[in-house]
Formats: structure tokens, sequence, C-alpha cells
């Protein structure tokens, strides 16, 4: 088994021939053995032997990453058709004993070989969803200033203050308070609180807090920051 010298324009015959109705030298994948066979050529196969010059071709558009191709490489004379010398290492001609060993696959089939790096991936990708699904979601939240106004300076300030403070959301926390002078005597509640965006938003925010119109007269937002 094997191509010969692959420096002489016998071996590279011999690896055109091979490569008529194959697209690589072992599966159907660039791989190791890919490797093994184009490192031994010395140079482009002459344009004659197109099976082979598009084999080459191909092969070398892989050199960046050739390391990382499947497959484990051989010694270069266990590729190729059966019946050839393996001048490559000084080895005699290959004899029935050495064929009967070549049908012994040290290495695993293509076919294991796909089928272990399809298991990796598969492993890998169940323990990146695994990590993913522990991390907690980044809840989006927002702080909001609001000035609740009152109907008059005869308005209960704290009374309207107990009533704001009152609402109970999910996703709502009030903050810190102050009363704001606005004139005439009267003076509007600036009131914090930090919402979860996805639970509260402004406009429930103004539905609840006008309902009680004994002391409410509007209410305005002042500021609002992501956080």
């Amino acid at each position: 088994m094997g191509f010969g010298d692959l420096k002489s324009a016998s071996g590279l015959k011999v690896l055109n021939d091979f490569l008529s109705d194959r697209s690589y030298i072992e599966g159907y994948v660039p791989s190791q053995a890919d490797v093994a066979v184009f490192e031994a050529i010395s140079a482009p196969p002459p344009a004659d032997l197109c099976h082979a010059l598009r084999w080459y071709n191909h092969i070398r558009s892989y050199q960046s990453e050739k390391s990382s191709l499947p497959g484990v490489k051989k010694p270069l004379g266990q590729y190729g058709p059966p019946g050839v010398a393996d001048t490559t290492s000084g080895s005699a001609p290959t004899t029935a004993k050495d064929e009967d060993d070549d049908d012994i696959d040290l290495f695993g089939s293509d076919e294991e070989e796909d089928a272990e790096a399809t298991r990796l991936k598969e492993e890998r990708l169940a323990a990146y969803a695994a990590k993913k699904a522990k991390k907690p979601a980044v809840i989006a939240k927002s702080s909001i200033l609001l000035d609740v106004k009152p109907w008059d300076d005869e308005t209960d300030m704290a009374k309207l203050e107990e009533c704001v403070r009152s609402i109970q959301m999910d996703g709502l926390v009030w903050g810190q308070s102050k009363l704001v002078p606005v004139g005439y005597g009267i003076k509007k509640l600036q009131i914090n609180c930090v919402v979860e965006d996805d639970k509260v938003g402004t406009d429930i925010l103004e539905e609840k807090i006008t309902e009680f119109e004994d002391f409410v007269q509007s209410m305005d937002v002042a500021a609002f920051n992501k956080i």
C-alpha cells in the first residue's frame, strides 16, 4: 500500500489515478491523511495530472488550519492503493501479510471519528446551555422621580404621601421624598421610586396615584433614568 515516491513523476501518477474518483485521501472530509500526503509532495503536480492538482490546491487552502483537521497522521506508506511499494521509508514491497495487517484499522474508521466529534460537540453545547441557564438574567430597572401635585395649600401633604406609598406592586420600590414649594403656599410631593421595567411603567403609576382624587390634582414625571 502506498503511492511510491511522491517526489517523482511515477508517484504523482499513482496519486492522480487514486484521486480520480475521490475527493480526499481518506473519507469525505479533509483529514490528517491529506496533510501527510500533501507534505510529502515537493511541488504542485503538473497540469496533466488534473485530479492530483485539484486535490493539491484544495488541501493547500487548509494550510493555516491543518493541525485542527480530524484524524491521526499515520506513516505515509499506509495511505494509497494496495500493491505499491512504499519507497518513502525504504520498506520492502507490500507482502500478503502486510496487506492483512492493513485490514486492521488501528485508528478507527472515518465514521467512528465523525461520531466521536459529534458526541463531543453535543456535550460541549449541553454544558454551555447548562452554564447559561444557571446565569441569572439581567433585570432592567429604572429610577423615576415623580412630582405629585395637590389641589391647594390646604391639602394634607402627609396624608397625600401616605396614600402614594400605600401603592404596592411587584417590581416597585419607593425611595426618598421631599416637599417642594410651587407658589402661593402650595407644595408638591417629589418622590423617587425604582421600578422593574417589565413590570411597572409610568402610565400605571399615574393611574394608581391619581385615584386618590381627594388629595392628588395631577402627577408628572420629573426625571427618568435607566439603572
